[in-house]
């Protein structure tokens, strides 16, 4: 058994007496009320969920198994002269809560090396699909064509114990996201580099080898790392993270449930929004026609768009009530390798300017930043200059995140989701007694 299983095993063991005491015990525990405006808002706000690997706080952002993004990028084995880590030991990070040794990290290194390869027939799927097909078409598509090799799926129909759910929903795991990277780099390759291929590196990690693959020199090796680290999860509320949730709860495999989660991700108001934000400040740049960003004609600029019904993209978040650390993560990024890019520079000034702008408008619960309004630039930087691929990158960090909380919904014995529906009759009687 490899250490990450063990290490899972034992975690596993460890929670679920805790669940079990809590709906037993402690079941009829209220944790709020529902509203109207909940109801009919998309339940946001509604503490419904579940989920250890990460958690949202509005004034702290993202963190990890109870780290923050610094602590956790901190905290674990970094690659051999880079100051992030290993995605697959940050991937052992978010299934255990502990942080690996370097050992236990390079042993899952070598795990995923072994399955990175994508099958004959996922590719001549693609291959099949027109070349205008949106990447991110393609990579859902190339998700669910591997639904055929899941262990879970066969298991399950061979009859297994409820108990044992999660070992083979882990091996489905373990096949899968190792192969995202490679099955992104071929969609890339394929539609924008005149379908010219890179073979993997046997050398090099997750991070690294996606670099390669992708035909993109050092540092976007780093860049790779941190930027899988930082889209990995964001609770279980979010339409990519819920929906691979939901779908898992019917006891669909992990590739049913991320290529459902993927099709979420491909929405406007989810993981599209990157490429908004360089679309609205390319064309800002255009109408600036070389000159220098001021935080007179940034702010006149941002005034346009707002007055024109539209909102300032990459600003503002459902939860978050500061700026996003995701996006100081990637700024801090920015100002170490491209501190004089023009196109960063706008960025900067935006971020100086759109908060004031923000609040004096009024209608914002927060003008701070997400990590939209920086992601975008520093692949533009690198030469990714095809913006309907970024989701795709996007979707391959989400991965991380989601397929570890299946698993730990099938370890810990999840049921099915089935919220209940009220009629707007219903909602307009409950108005009139209350």
């Amino acid at each position: 058994m490899s250490s990450l299983k063990e290490v899972l095993q034992k975690k596993i063991e460890e929670h679920r007496p805790r669940i079990t005491r809590l709906l037993k015990e402690h079941g009829d525990v209220k944790l709020g009320d529902v509203t109207i405006a909940q109801a009919i808002g998309g339940a946001r706000g509604v503490r419904c969920l579940v989920t250890d690997v990460s958690y949202l706080d509005p004034y702290e952002g993202i963190r990890f198994r109870g780290k923050t993004i610094p602590e956790t990028i901190e905290a674990l084995p970094k690659v051999p002269g880079s100051a992030y880590p290993y995605v697959e030991g940050f991937f052992f990070f978010l299934m255990t809560g502990e942080v690996p040794t370097m050992e236990q990290t390079l042993e899952v290194v070598e795990e995923f090396k072994k399955n990175r390869e994508l099958p004959l027939y996922v590719i001549d799927l693609l291959r099949t699909m027109p070349r205008d097909t949106h990447p991110m078409t393609m990579f859902s598509a190339g998700i669910l064509a591997m639904q055929r090799d899941s262990v879970f799926a066969k298991r399950y129909q061979e009859g297994m114990s409820k108990m044992d759910y999660w070992e083979p929903m882990f091996e489905d795991v373990m096949s899968l996201l190792p192969k995202l990277p490679t099955l992104a780099a071929y969609i890339y390759r394929m539609k924008y580099k005149e379908d010219v291929h890179i073979p993997a590196d046997p050398s090099l990690d997750m991070g690294g080898n996606f670099a390669h693959m992708m035909g993109i020199p050092a540092p976007y090796d780093d860049v790779a790392r941190m930027y899988f680290l930082l889209h990995s999860d964001h609770e279980s509320g979010n339409v990519s993270a819920h929906t691979t949730h939901l779908v898992a709860s019917a006891l669909s495999d992990a590739f049913y449930a991320l290529s459902a989660g993927i099709n979420g991700l491909a929405g406007p108001l989810h993981g599209l929004a990157n490429q908004e934000v360089l679309r609205w400040t390319m064309g800002f740049m255009d109408k600036l026609g070389g000159a220098e960003p001021t935080e007179e004609n940034v702010r006149e600029a941002l005034w346009d768009t707002l007055n024109s019904g539209q909102v300032i993209p990459g600003y503002g978040h459902a939860v978050l009530r500061k700026t996003d650390p995701r996006y100081t993560s990637q700024r801090e990024f920015c100002l170490n390798h491209l501190p004089d890019y023009p196109l960063f520079k706008v960025i900067s000034m935006i971020y100086k300017v759109a908060p004031d702008v923000l609040r004096e408008q009024g209608k914002a619960k927060n003008p701070w930043p997400n990590v939209d309004a920086q992601s975008g630039v520093i692949q533009w930087y690198y030469g990714l200059t095809e913006w309907d691929f970024y989701t795709v990158l996007f979707g391959v960090g989400r991965a991380i995140g989601v397929l570890t909380n299946i698993t730990w919904d099938r370890a810990l014995g999840f049921p099915i989701e089935r919220p209940k529906s009220l009629t707007t009759a219903m909602l307009e009687e409950a108005v009139e007694k209350a």
